[in-house]
C-alpha cells in the first residue's frame, strides 16, 4: 500500500483552513460584546454600590450593635447580635406603629393617591384645554411645594382654629380638634392632597398611549363608559398601574416630615409611624442601634412590597 497521504480540502473539518478552536470563538466573542455594551454602565453601578449599597450594609451592621448618640457607645459601639430585634418584638409601641404605618400607606397611597389620581386623569382627558390646565395646575401645585411648606399648610388647615374648622363653622358644624381627636385621618387627607399629582401625571401619560381606535371599536360594539374603562383601558395600562403603586407605596412608607411637623407622632403615639419611631429612638433617646433596627425593618417591608409589585409586572408581561 502506498504511504502517500491524501490531501484534504481546505474547508474540511480537519483541513489547514480551520481556525484553532473551530467554532468555540463565537461564545467568547459574544461574551466580549456583552461586556463592551455593559461597560458604560460601570460608573452608574459603582455609584449605586457606594452611595446606596454602602449605607444599607452599614445600617444593617449598626442594627446589631449598641451604637449610641453620645457617650462611650457613640465612640466604641459593641456587637450585641439580635438584642435590638428582640427588644423591638417586646416593645408595645412597635406593633402599634407597624399597624399605623400600614394604615397610612394603604389609605393615603394605595387607595387615596392611586384612585384619585386615576379619576383626575380620566376627567382631565375629557375636559377642554382651559379647564384641564387650571385643574392640573391646582393639583400639581401641592406636589411641587417643598415638603416642609406643605406640612405647615396642612397643620394650618387642620389646626383647631384653622381653615377647615372656619369653613365648617360657617355651616354651623361644631369645630373638631382634628390633630388631637383624629390625627391619622388628618395625616391621610394631607398626604393624599400632597401626592395625588404624581399618580395623576403617571396615568395621564399612560392614557395618552392607549390607541384611540381600540376605544372607538369598543364604542361601536356597544360598550359603555364603565365597560370601556374596565375591559379596555385598565387592562392596557395595567403595567403603569403596578409601577405607580410601587413608587407611591415606597414614597409613602418613608414619609417623615409631614407627620413630624403636623402631629409629631402624637397625641400619645396615636400617629407614630415607623419613621417617627425610628427618629425618636435614635435622636431623641440617643439609641442609634435600636433606631437603626427599626429602619432595617422598614427596609425589609419596602423590599417585600417591591418584590410583590415586580412579580406583578412580570406576570402581566408574560
Amino acid at each position: 500500500m502506498s504511504s502517500t497521504s491524501i490531501a484534504r480540502p481546505a474547508g474540511s473539518p480537519e483541513g489547514p483552513g480551520r481556525r484553532p478552536g473551530g467554532g468555540r470563538r463565537r461564545p467568547s466573542a459574544a461574551r466580549a460584546g456583552r461586556f463592551a455594551r455593559l461597560l458604560p454602565l460601570a460608573p452608574a453601578v459603582l455609584l449605586l454600590l457606594v452611595f446606596l449599597g454602602g449605607p444599607i450594609v452599614w445600617a444593617v451592621y449598626g442594627s446589631f450593635t449598641d451604637a449610641g448618640l453620645t457617650g462611650g457607645a457613640a465612640k466604641n459601639p459593641e456587637w450585641i447580635g439580635l438584642e435590638n430585634y428582640r427588644e423591638l418584638l417586646t416593645d408595645p409601641l412597635f406593633p402599634r406603629s407597624l399597624w399605623l404605618t400600614f394604615l397610612f400607606v394603604f389609605a393615603s397611597a394605595v387607595i387615596g393617591q392611586n384612585c384619585l389620581g386615576m379619576l383626575l386623569a380620566l376627567l382631565m382627558q375629557r375636559a377642554n384645554a382651559v379647564v384641564g390646565a387650571i385643574a392640573g395646575t391646582c393639583v400639581v401645585a401641592a406636589w411641587v411645594l417643598p415638603e416642609i411648606v406643605a406640612a405647615f399648610i396642612a397643620y394650618a388647615f387642620f389646626f383647631r382654629d384653622g381653615m377647615l374648622n372656619q369653613l365648617t363653622g360657617l355651616a354651623g358644624i361644631p369645630a373638631v380638634d382634628w390633630l388631637y381627636e383624629q390625627p391619622m385621618t388628618a395625616l391621610i387627607i394631607a398626604n393624599i392632597w400632597r401626592g395625588t399629582a404624581f399618580s395623576m401625571m403617571n396615568y395621564q401619560a399612560a392614557l395618552n398611549d392607549v390607541p384611540p381606535e381600540i376605544t372607538e371599536s369598543a364604542t361601536i360594539d356597544g360598550a359603555g363608559t364603565l365597560q370601556r374603562l374596565r375591559y379596555v383601558t385598565l387592562p392596557m395600562i395595567r403595567r403603569s398601574i403596578a409601577t405607580n403603586l410601587m413608587l407611591i407605596t415606597l414614597l409613602t412608607l418613608g414619609t417623615f416630615t409631614l407627620i413630624f411637623v403636623v402631629t409629631r407622632g402624637g397625641p400619645l403615639n396615636a400617629s407614630t409611624t415607623l419613621p417617627i419611631m425610628a427618629y425618636e429612638q435614635a435622636f431623641q433617646y440617643g439609641d442609634i442601634g435600636y433606631g437603626t433596627a427599626i429602619a432595617v425593618v422598614m427596609l425589609f417591608i419596602g423590599a417585600v412590597f417591591s418584590i410583590a409589585y415586580i412579580r406583578m409586572l412580570r406576570e402581566r408581561k408574560e
